[in-house]
């Protein structure tokens, strides 16, 4: 008899990396902003070792500037999706886009939790995606906003997780050239 894995572990050929608004002239502000930065890099590193899509969005960047350079060093020549809507389900045709790639699972990560994310993970939840929110790479400028938003997104059906869980369910096993890697990312 073969053994089962749990639907919800993240599986690499059904995921998609989407990193929100991580922008130059907000991201000062946010509570613990040194932590998003670095574990969305972790989560841009492993999924680049891993082969794993990656979107970024840029809310409104004419007032909020774009996307903060360590991070936008690490996605090299990708383009950023602009959006005004606050969930990226207003950003183009990224949704659509998912869908077409066969893209079930989305990882989420971004600023701010209780606005662009929750919105964006509401609507993926709505639109039938898994959603896993790396809790260590996501926030707002108030803690509290902070704890009430990834209250409401676990109450609604999003896997709330962190960074490493994330990047060793995409592994599924050890002793791989690719783990090597991932575990040098996420020391």
């Amino acid at each position: 008899m073969e053994t089962k894995r749990h639907e919800k572990i993240l599986n690499r050929e059904k995921t998609a990396l989407l990193i929100i608004d991580i922008q130059e002239r907000i991201l000062k502000v946010i509570n613990e902003y040194e932590r998003v930065v670095d574990n969305t890099i972790k989560l841009i590193k492993g999924m680049k070792e891993l082969n794993v899509p990656i979107y970024y969005t840029e809310q409104y960047p004419k007032g909020l500037g774009t996307t903060v350079s360590e991070i936008k060093e690490e996605l090299q020549d990708s383009d950023a999706i602009h959006k005004m809507s606050f969930s990226c389900s207003g950003a183009g045709e990224l949704f659509k886009e998912l869908i077409d790639k066969n893209i079930t699972q989305v990882v989420v990560c971004g600023i701010e939790s209780h606005v662009c994310v929750q919105q964006t993970v509401l609507d993926l939840l709505a639109n039938s995606f898994q959603v896993d929110v790396a809790a260590d790479a996501v926030s707002s400028r108030r803690k509290f906003d902070f704890e009430i938003a990834l209250d409401r997104m676990r109450n609604l059906g999003a896997e709330v997780t962190t960074t490493e869980s994330i990047l060793f369910e995409l592994l599924n096993v050890c002793g791989t050239p690719e783990f090597k890697a991932v575990s040098k990312i996420v020391k």
